[in-house]
C-alpha cells in the first residue's frame, strides 16, 4: 500500500470490460509527510475518493482484486481515505 494525493479526474467514454460505470482519478502518490514521491497516475477508485482528498492505494495485482470482478485491468485502486498519519512519533 502507498499514500496519495488526488488531484483529478480521467474521463474514459470506453473503458475495458469490467471497469463500466468505476471512477478514474489521477493521483499525486506522496510520503507520510505529503511530500509528492513519484509521478503522478491513473488510479480506479472504490471509496468515493474526490479531488484533494488523501487516500491510501494498492497498485499490481491487489490493485487487480479491488474490483468486483476480480482481475480487471488496473495498476493502482484506491482502497480509503486517510484520516491522519502517525509517523516518527515516539511510542512511549
Amino acid at each position: 500500500m502507498y499514500l496519495g494525493i488526488v488531484k483529478g479526474t480521467v474521463v474514459a467514454s470506453r473503458k475495458a470490460e469490467g471497469l463500466a460505470g468505476t471512477k478514474l482519478l489521477l493521483v499525486q502518490p506522496v510520503d507520510e509527510h505529503r511530500k509528492p514521491v513519484g509521478e503522478v497516475q491513473v488510479a480506479v477508485d472504490t471509496v468515493q475518493a474526490g479531488e484533494g482528498d488523501f487516500v491510501y492505494l494498492v497498485g499490481s495485482r491487489e490493485a487487480a482484486l479491488a474490483l468486483e470482478p476480480s482481475f480487471v485491468p488496473v495498476d493502482a485502486a484506491i482502497v480509503g481515505i486517510v484520516d491522519g498519519v502517525a509517523a516518527g512519533e515516539d511510542p512511549s
